[in-house]
């Protein structure tokens, strides 16, 4: 048995703390375990792969508006397996660059298995047994897969896949409404695949509010077909092709394709993992308990990144290896902070949000909601930016800001003014009103969101 001073699992975000560790302790030694590519979710089937698929649909939607502006373009083609290509030849050189550092630590042992615990701080990895007097469980989710009847013999593919096709799917159901469909929605009508979108829930991207959800749903509708309240009860194969067959109040549907992505959510890796084994315990759905210090139920385990379930986002996980590395190896006690945690979807439009919903906001705050239209700036008119919109709401005794979101074309930049805003001691609202505004710039529908408050 090898005994290390930290065995890491997952190669995200917890690298962040194993490359601050092995700068400031030379005789460490860490051990990486990870069953997949090095560089964790993000960089192998998640953001960094997607958002390279993203931007030419997003270049193609916007050639497409180019004829509002008096512009005559022609799409001459689309070259889906070139796309594709680039965005895997670039994943791969990151991969091995971070795979070769790894193999050329002097303070690391890669083990590149399936690993699982086995008794208190040990583990099986591959033929061999370690122990680790400190231990991170940053080992991220998979796609959830629901068990649908017939779906597992008619075939599937989730986001994993998808970064795999060599040929554009001429007709796909996706079954789920949240980001990573949307997103892949998205992308695949661009390409110029016939997309059909089926959602359990009454309206898609269900987590945001419900007049963006309203909104982006319109807008999407205009490239795919779109299901609200049906629930995909079986997928058949049936003369060559895919049927999904669902149903909702309003009765049952049947939708032809020739491939059918899951996108319905994340699963927990604990039951690969067994991480009860070493007394950590997980809740009903697999996910790592963690308290507000981000350590388990176990001393000296720590957990952060899509393993706990609660912000799945890379620039969550990454805020949280910060405060596990302060909290396990810099003798400081940080608690986790989540009130300010932002997002984005990446579609066309944009869709960005950060803290509370006004929903949950009006339930324990007396608030102040200020709305305003990218159309009423002179910008947004420029771009005949229509509808689109940013909403934010505040304290009315303080001025703090609870939340903020947005619709409409470079949402995810414009939004992190206010995020920033939320990361001072006071989160107050007041350095909008004395900072100045470039004319006629897009950041001006942010300011006068602000200057736009109501009573709710």
């Amino acid at each position: 048995m090898k005994n290390y001073d930290v065995i890491a699992i997952g190669t995200g975000s917890a690298m962040n703390i194993v490359s601050t560790l092995v700068e400031t302790q030379p005789n460490i030694k860490v051990a990486v375990v990870e069953k997949d590519d090095v560089g964790g979710i993000c960089l192998t089937r998640g953001c960094i792969p997607s958002k390279m698929l993203l931007y030419p649909a997003e270049l193609l939607r916007k050639i497409m508006d180019a004829k509002k502006f008096g512009i005559d373009v022609e799409i001459k083609g689309i070259d889906f397996k070139g796309i594709m290509e680039r965005m895997r030849k670039n994943i791969r050189h990151e991969i091995e660059m971070i795979e070769h550092g790894l193999k050329n630590s002097p303070n690391i042992d890669l083990y590149q298995v399936q690993g699982e615990f086995i008794d208190d701080y040990t583990m099986k990895v591959g033929n061999e047994i370690i122990k680790g007097d400190k231990i991170l469980l940053c080992s991220g989710s998979r796609p959830m897969v629901p068990p649908i009847k017939g779906l597992k013999e008619a075939g599937y593919i989730t986001s994993d896949e998808l970064l795999l096709l060599e040929e554009l799917p001429p007709r796909i159901v996706i079954i789920g409404g949240g980001y990573i469909a949307m997103e892949y929605g998205f992308f695949l009508a661009m390409m110029g695949s016939d997309v059909t979108v089926i959602e359990m829930l009454p309206r898609i991207v269900a987590n945001e509010e419900p007049e963006i959800s309203e909104l982006l749903q319109r807008e999407m509708k205009k490239i795919m077909k779109i299901y609200t309240g049906y629930t995909v009860k079986e997928v058949k194969k049936e003369n060559g092709a895919k049927k999904v067959i669902a149903s909702g109040e309003k009765g049952k549907i049947e939708v032809e394709a020739d491939e059918v992505l899951v996108a319905a959510g994340r699963a927990s890796n604990s039951d690969i993992l067994k991480p009860e084994k070493t007394g950590v315990e997980t809740d009903e759905h697999g996910w790592i308990i963690v308290d507000e210090y981000l350590q388990t139920t176990k001393p000296n385990i720590w957990a952060c990144g899509d393993a706990t379930g609660k912000h799945m986002f890379k620039h969550a996980a990454n805020y949280e290896s910060q405060i596990v590395y302060y909290n396990a190896f810099a003798h400081r006690r940080i608690k986790a902070d989540y009130h300010a945690v932002p997002h984005a979807i990446f579609t066309y439009p944009e869709v960005a949000g950060v803290g509370m919903r006004e929903e949950e906001a009006k339930k324990k705050h007396d608030i102040l909601v200020g709305y305003y239209l990218y159309e009423n700036t002179a910008k947004g008119e420029a771009m005949m930016a229509k509808d689109y919109f940013v909403k934010v709401i505040l304290e009315k005794q303080t001025y703090r800001i609870l939340g903020a979101h947005i619709i409409g074309p470079e949402a995810s930049i414009l939004i992190q003014e206010i995020i920033n805003l939320m990361y001072t001691d006071s989160q107050s609202a007041m350095p909008v009103y004395r900072g100045m505004h470039i004319h006629p710039a897009l950041s001006e529908v942010v300011e006068r969101a602000f200057y736009n408050l109501e009573e709710r």
